[in-house]
């Protein structure tokens, strides 16, 4: 049995200092990792409940929130399902540990000798060393990865050549921190048909992908401090810019409806921004209802506050025509004043290296917004803007996509009637109107309350990539289950993949 350290006595080690000198949620991060390094917090101890610490401390919960959230994401800590938040058993190596400063007795922290900011080594930790050790392992079943033999590269190197062989002169001369028109044009089209956003070209700016494109919005829309919406699970991949613009993080749990909007505009009614998903919800695939929506818009236009839509796999939907956009509704229902921005990214329809994205924001924002974007690093890279623009503007994106539709589908169905076979007991997977993923849930055949991250290193000992779901919380309790993306593998990869987890798993069940 676990050893539990009561909230009382953890308080009174922390003892947070009231006076402003230091963010508080720093305080606490500091004296949590300070008792585990000196061993007062031992290996594979519980931790108390975030609501019961900070009682006992003072202070709000989200302030403990975010200090055990940057524990977690460096190692220190780790959440179990049912059970609670406990001390890793085993603690992150150097260069996290402690290390002794030159000409002196004193310990210090790396990222203090080394002059990081509290934000960078912030930063620093959210890298997951995992995904490092799980390069070399894959495509089954990598999430968000598209299938990079299926792309039509003659063409688009036929585009490329005929383009950057000897290339018009506003190519070489093209300074607009917006992006290249061209591609503005090609992506308002596009947007406009299929999505039905209703927006210009001039309200669209191109970036090198989302991280990218939050980074802005962050830059633009959010003081230091500032409470934003995050659906719970999410993308832990978009935490870094909010962490790099010193904002809080509010967790929003969601169900099989998407973000529990009613939830947080109760909690949180002055929150600045909400980042939602809406119409494909990740990582569990829900789609965001439209009281939901329309309680979100009611918010955004009463309080002021930002809604930033995350569309980030629509054209894969596989049952009826792709939802409309959260921005086209805010646009039929308030055409004078929006208040959603609209996120897109060409990484994972058409393949990772583009490093392409882009911003649809309001006509209000757009003058800042370009201006901002001049400040910060002058203008995009027009290497392949120009081939994507004429990549759209002939068909073929729209062509491709069409394909992919159709093979990641199927691939869908392969992956399920494979499990169905195979893993029957071991995992469950439900399928999905769209996406690139499905969710494989704990069958009862595992042992009762084995963690997912002990099944990914199970199935990377297969030479099978999987991701944990548990890694996707911040703060409501995590349910383990695992991603497994299937736009990658072709059908005899999957049904071989499937079967080499079946045999490990099946290894792991025995007692």
């Amino acid at each position: 049995m676990s050893r539990r350290t009561d909230a009382p006595l953890l308080a009174l080690a922390i003892g947070l200092e009231m006076d402003g000198s230091r963010p508080l949620h720093r305080q606490v991060y500091d004296g949590l990792r300070d008792a585990v390094l000196a061993g007062n917090l031992p290996p594979g101890g519980r931790l108390p409940s975030t609501r019961a610490l900070s009682e006992d401390l003072g202070c709000s919960r989200n302030t403990v929130l975010n200090a055990y959230e940057q524990l977690r994401s460096e190692g220190y800590l780790e959440a179990r399902r049912g059970a609670g938040c406990f001390v890793s058993p085993v603690l992150p190596e150097t260069p996290l540990a402690p290390l002794r400063s030159a000409g002196s007795d004193a310990w210090v922290r790396p990222g203090a000798a080394l002059g990081l900011s509290d934000r960078g080594r912030t930063l620093a930790g959210l890298h997951r060393p995992e995904v490092d050790a799980l390069a070399g392992v894959g495509p089954a079943f990598a999430t968000g990865v598209p299938d990079l033999n299926a792309f039509p590269f003659d063409q688009w190197g036929r585009l490329l050549g005929s383009l950057w062989r000897h290339p018009e002169p506003e190519l070489m001369h093209c300074r607009d921190p917006a992006g290249l028109p061209a591609l503005r044009v090609a992506i308002a089209r596009h947007l406009n048909a299929v999505r039905g956003l209703r927006c210009d070209p001039e309200e669209i700016l191109v970036t090198s992908g989302s991280q990218q494109s939050l980074d802005l919005v962050a830059r633009l829309l959010l003081e230091p401090g500032a409470r934003v919406l995050v659906e719970d699970p999410g993308y832990s991949g978009l935490r870094g810019p909010l962490v790099g613009a010193g904002v809080t993080m509010v967790p929003v749990t969601v169900d099989e409806h998407g973000m529990r909007v009613e939830q947080a505009l109760q909690t949180e009614p002055d929150a600045r921004l909400a980042m939602v998903t809406p119409s494909h919800q990740y990582p569990l695939g829900s789609t965001l209802s439209l009281s939901r929506r329309l309680a979100l818009l009611s918010w955004a236009h009463e309080g002021a506050g930002w809604i930033l839509e995350d569309d980030y796999d629509s054209e894969y939907r596989y049952a009826g025509r792709p939802l409309a956009a959260l921005r086209g509704l805010d646009a039929e229902r308030h055409p004078g004043g929006q208040r959603v921005i609209y996120m897109g990214s060409f990484s994972r329809v058409l393949f990772p290296g583009i490093r392409l994205g882009y911003l649809v924001v309001p006509r209000a924002l757009v003058t800042d917004f370009v201006a901002a974007r001049r400040a910060l690093d002058d203008y995009p890279s027009l290497i392949t803007q120009p081939v994507l623009a004429r990549f759209m503007e002939s068909g073929q994106f729209a062509a491709h996509v069409r394909r992919m539709r159709r093979c990641y589908g199927e691939r869908q169905r392969r992956l399920l009637a494979g499990a169905a076979s195979e893993l029957d007991g071991i995992l469950h997977l439900q399928a999905d109107d769209a996406g690139m993923h499905l969710v494989a849930r704990p069958g009862p055949r595992l042992p009762a309350g084995v963690s997912d991250r002990d099944l990914v290193s199970t199935a990377a000992s297969a030479g099978v990539r999987v991701s944990a779901l548990s890694r996707c919380y911040l703060d409501a309790e995590p349910r383990h289950g695992l991603l497994m993306g299937y736009a990658a593998v072709d059908g005899p990869a999957i049904d071989a993949a499937v079967r080499r987890l079946s045999r490990a798993f099946r290894r792991e069940s025995k007692p």
